[in-house]
């Protein structure tokens, strides 16, 4: 009986956050591209989207800070990631190595909440 307490207990909002249903949904991926997706690098997958907006831009990103920029590109993904893959925000902040108040402030700070809501019609 007290498992199913805990169990319960467990079960946050997050278990339904997925980056790749939420993409699929705004049809912006497919099953059959997430499986070439998987096929490259980290370091290859952005690259080429680099690749790609630099020639969307017309060739170059420049005026773009993009070397200091990093850090918030990439923190900003794995707080995503992270949401993803826990079922809780405490098991999120947990997953990280954050405190409670810490993860509240990064997940204010990349509006990570707005990023999972769906979008009423």
């Amino acid at each position: 009986m007290s498992y199913n307490k805990k169990t319960k207990r467990t079960q946050g909002k997050n278990k339904y956050y997925s980056i790749s249903k939420k993409l699929q949904k705004e049809k912006k991926s497919t099953d059959e591209f997430e499986v070439m997706l998987n096929n490259l690098s980290l370091e290859e997958v952005i690259g080429l989207k680099l690749e790609l907006a630099a020639k969307t831009a017309g060739g170059m990103l420049y005026g773009m800070p993009l070397w200091y920029s990093l850090r918030n590109i990439t923190n900003d993904a794995v707080l995503k990631y992270a949401y993803s893959a826990t079922k809780t925000k405490m098991e999120a902040a947990r997953f990280l190595g954050f405190d409670k108040n810490r993860f509240n402030q990064l997940v204010k700070k990349y509006q990570i909440d707005s990023y999972f809501e769906e979008e009423k019609d």
